[in-house]
């Protein structure tokens, strides 16, 4: 049914939403954010960060698929799952010649198995209910290169681009939206110990907007995405990197 645009809210009352990778940076923000939009929040990371009380912390290591299907275990206890944000992610500066193959597949095992795992087990939950959100974020290294980041961040990032496509192909009969959220550089915690004071001062004056994303300057978009305002999007990427791209 049509709604007036003055309808639409950021109110998540009555919504139950995981957050992977919750403990911090983007996505203790998103934590945060859900809560104080009425939603019950879960989130799963390694360790629990210093997040808001209100969320219930699972502990998971989302290299090992026993831990998700135990995350999700612990979900089915809580009643239904309505949104997923898809946030954890492990980084590396190093160049090609450099990875060897074990770091390869610890960053695609982190960065994009775990998420395709995350969202199989979410859709088997939201199908047989024909309502979900799902938010997976990746970076704008997907969208162009990176300074910071080595060949497998960045094709991790990408394949997040196409899985989410395909996902909301396949899951757009059933009202599963899949979208995908695309950062510039943000100010957190991997951000700050990737790059020194004078690289990211230089940063800063490259991008358009002439500065750095804060952490809410990202929230807000993931938020619209997880929102009533969003009905009409699947299989979208959202840039929001201040004009770089």
């Amino acid at each position: 049914m049509y709604r007036m645009y003055t309808e639409i809210s950021f109110d998540f009352k009555g919504k139950r939403a995981l957050v992977v990778g919750g403990s911090r940076g983007i996505g203790r923000g998103v934590v945060a954010a859900l809560i104080d939009a009425g939603a019950d929040v879960v989130y799963a990371s390694r360790f629990p960060g210093q997040v808001r009380a209100e969320a219930l912390y699972v502990a998971t290591d989302l290299r090992e698929q026993s831990q998700i299907e135990r995350l999700f275990a612990t979900l089915d206890e809580r009643g239904s799952l309505d949104i997923v944000v898809n946030c954890a992610a492990i980084n590396a500066a190093k160049k090609a010649d450099s990875i060897s193959s074990a770091e390869w597949d610890e960053i695609l095992s982190v960065n994009l198995r775990s998420v395709f795992l995350v969202c199989k087990f979410a859709a088997e939950r939201m199908v047989p209910r024909r309502s979900g959100k799902i938010v997976n974020v990746s970076s704008i290294a997907a969208r162009w290169r990176s300074p910071v980041s080595g060949v497998h961040y960045v094709a991790s990032k990408s394949g997040l681009i196409g899985l989410s496509r395909q996902l909301a192909f396949e899951l757009g009969p059933y009202n599963v939206h899949v979208n995908v959220h695309c950062p510039g550089q943000t100010m957190t915690e991997m951000l700050e110990s990737s790059m020194s004071q004078e690289a990211v001062q230089n940063l800063s004056q490259a991008i358009p907007l002439r500065r750095i994303a804060t952490i809410a300057d990202q929230v807000a978009p993931i938020l619209f995405l997880c929102s009533d305002g969003a009905d009409y999007m699947t299989g979208s990427v959202l840039d929001v990197n201040g004009g770089q791209l």
